[in-house]
């Protein structure tokens, strides 16, 4: 099964509030195994970029000035990820602004049910616990010592590692059934062997007969 990890960074907290993407980071998955394929982009949002925002992901409004807008790259993120499923941390705020944006581009809106939320998995799962990407690295040693800001395909990357964790591991997706039709390609030669012979000694039935002897009435001298 093919599913599209991803993140993104934005200007703000609300597409409401005039916020926009300024990068979006996606990790393909087929049956739960990074397959090196990703998509990653960053984006002019047309606006300036807030201080508060700059210090999470570290992107400036000059970096962004030269980049594409949503609009020219709306055709390659929708390819790439397909009508594959979408896991996100978070995913209501990701999904949030995937959709301002496909809105502006004249775009049909994704699905909200599509998306898979691994805060959510996560606060299920570990109760009272803390739920950030990067307590869930901790948690399942995954190295995040590279990720100084928020960056949208460091953050997939490292989604992909912890999701597969909160779900199961790597195991939930052996892919059982190619393994039995392949074994039923194969032809087996199995060795010989005559049937082993259990009869028992003269020594040892004459013991039996002593042993039945001492029985009152044993079913075994019945007519």
């Amino acid at each position: 099964m093919r599913e599209i990890i991803f993140d993104t960074e934005t200007t703000g907290l609300s597409p409401g509030d005039g916020h926009r993407l300024v990068e979006i980071g996606c990790v393909e998955l087929v049956n739960r195994i990074e397959t090196g394929r990703t998509y990653h982009v960053y984006i002019n949002p047309d606006r300036a970029m807030p201080a508060e925002a700059e210090a999470i992901h570290g992107l400036s409004a000059t970096f962004l000035a030269d980049k594409p807008r949503f609009a020219e790259i709306v055709g390659d993120f929708l390819a790439f990820i397909g009508d594959a499923p979408l896991v996100a941390h978070n995913a209501m705020f990701d999904m949030g602004f995937i959709n301002a944006e496909l809105k502006r581009a004249g775009k049909p809106p994704i699905f909200i049910e599509r998306a898979t939320d691994t805060l959510a998995i996560a606060r299920t799962k570990f109760p009272g616990s803390k739920h950030s990407l990067d307590a869930l690295c901790q948690r399942y040693d995954i190295d995040r010592s590279m990720r100084v800001h928020h960056g949208a395909l460091l953050d997939a990357q490292l989604l992909s590692q912890v999701y597969v964790e909160l779900t199961g591991g790597r195991q939930i997706g052996f892919d059982l059934v190619e393994d039995v039709v392949v074994a039923a390609t194969v032809s087996i030669t199995r060795q010989f062997r005559e049937p082993r012979v259990f009869a028992a000694s003269p020594a040892e039935l004459e013991r039996h007969v002593a042993f039945i002897a001492k029985l009152k009435e044993p079913v075994w001298l019945l007519p």
